[in-house]
């Protein structure tokens, strides 16, 4: 008998059974924020699961649900059956940190997690030498971290996770901490341990916000929608292993997915996106992401460029400047906002005002900004109206980043406010000082 055996995949019934899950966090304003509303999803034996979403769609948030680490507002999971109330027994998580003990060595850091389930000293060394050695890092047990590199350390990582024989692997993002090579070195082991069936494994459930690499490693991916986090789509994938990138039927599987996640008329993603319509209905309660203003820039000098010529399909352009859909998807769906690009079906387009922007000047460009600024994003409209409106041209911080926060989370008002501040400046709308926290006019009219 291996030390590290297989587990066998139930029949007849799910692992594990999440039925109407809703969570929310206390703002401390009497108003709460709902992160997830009404998630309803099964796993079974013998597949790897993608919970694929932006990031701030509530997938951490589950996940930590799934692991016993938080509880949530109303709904119910049961593990095998029994509900979860706690960390459960075949339940084991990897981390996007390595959250390894820098004063242990790699075999101290994998036995660590026997230790609290009462594992006699000799066994806990057997199976922490065999972890050790599926994960590819054999020889290195008495090294300490700080000799590893990051894809040595997120292995014992791995290591620290399989040694307790889960059924279940929880895996929190585990590759967004690495460098584009060592993340596809390690996906790829993982992916070839798990064909061959030598992980000590019924299922694995994965959350990443990286397309490619759920269709890569996953049987089915489940698409999360924002503002609340909520399932959107079931995506099954019934492409063999080893998979190619290349292949036609990969890419037009990412397509597929991109198209999903940018289609404006899907009710399912509705609220996932800042389109213009719903900057209208939102008002100044619209949130934004903090993109700088060069980033933006850049990608419509990118757009307009051969061989894209003003229209671009999103995940050739992700391609071509290595970028993840948290990096893309707010820069395009920014452009959208302010007009400078319409984004739907997995296409971005530049518009006439974008084609304009691209051919101007810098100050051309600064007046176009500031125009398309006032006009489409509230939050910027009204902080310059105030200004205009003030015999002393100056207005506080706190004027308008308490108004956000009535409608959305702490952190996220401040995001929008630093991209207000940003592209406000940009644009010359205003000035802001950060000593006093305070806006103003530098020449009044």
């Amino acid at each position: 008998m291996t030390d590290l055996a297989v587990a066998e995949a139930p029949t007849g019934r799910s692992l594990l059974e999440i039925s109407h899950v809703r969570q929310s966090y206390s703002k401390g304003s009497g108003n709460d924020l709902l992160v997830l509303e009404d998630i309803n999803l099964d796993l079974r034996g013998n597949e790897i699961v993608g919970l694929l979403g932006r990031s701030g769609s509530g997938k951490s948030s589950l996940l930590r649900i799934i692991a016993g680490l938080a509880r949530p507002v109303a709904g119910e999971l049961r593990w095998r059956g029994r509900p979860v109330t706690g960390p459960s027994q075949g339940i084991a998580m990897v981390f996007q940190s390595f959250a390894l003990f820098p004063w242990l060595t790699v075999l101290e850091n994998v036995e660590i997690g026997l230790e609290p389930l009462g594992v006699p000293a000799a066994e806990r060394r057997s199976r922490s030498v065999a972890a050790i050695d599926l994960i590819g890092l054999d020889g290195y047990e008495s090294a300490y971290p700080r000799e590893l590199s990051g894809g040595m350390r997120q292995r014992v990582g791995f290591a620290r996770a399989l040694v307790v024989h889960p059924e279940l692997l929880l895996m929190d993002e585990p590759f967004s901490a690495l460098d584009v090579l060592t993340a596809e070195t390690l996906r790829t082991d993982l992916v070839e341990l798990w064909q061959e069936k030598k992980l000590p494994l019924s299922s694995i459930l994965l959350v990443t916000h990286n397309i490619e690499e759920a269709v890569l490693m996953c049987d089915r991916i489940i698409i999360f929608a924002s503002n609340p986090g909520r399932i959107a789509h079931e995506i099954r994938v019934e492409l063999a292993h080893p998979r190619d990138r290349g292949e036609p039927a990969f890419r037009q599987l990412v397509d597929d997915i991109y198209g999903r996640m940018t289609n404006p008329s899907d009710p399912k993603l509705k609220a996932e996106q800042p389109t213009p319509d719903s900057a209208a209905s939102q008002g100044v309660g619209m949130g934004l992401a903090s993109v700088s203003t060069n980033l933006l820039a850049g990608l419509m000098e990118e757009l307009a460029k051969p061989p894209f010529n003003g229209r671009a399909d999103l995940p050739e352009i992700a391609d071509d400047l290595q970028m993840e859909i948290d990096e893309l998807f707010p820069l395009a769906e920014s452009l959208q906002l302010m007009r400078f690009a319409e984004v739907a079906h997995g296409d971005i387009t530049l518009s006439d005002a974008g084609r304009q922007f691209v051919d101007g000047d810098s100050d051309t460009r600064k007046r176009l900004f500031g125009r398309q600024l006032v006009a489409h994003v509230p939050i910027v409209a009204l902080i310059r109206r105030v200004l205009d409106e003030r015999p002393t041209h100056t207005a506080p911080y706190r004027r308008f980043s308490e108004q956000l926060e009535d409608v959305m989370s702490e952190d996220y008002a401040d995001e929008t406010m630093d991209a207000a501040i940003s592209w406000g400046r940009y644009a010359e709308l205003f000035s802001y000082d950060e000593q006093s926290r305070a806006f103003s006019l530098e020449n009044p009219e």
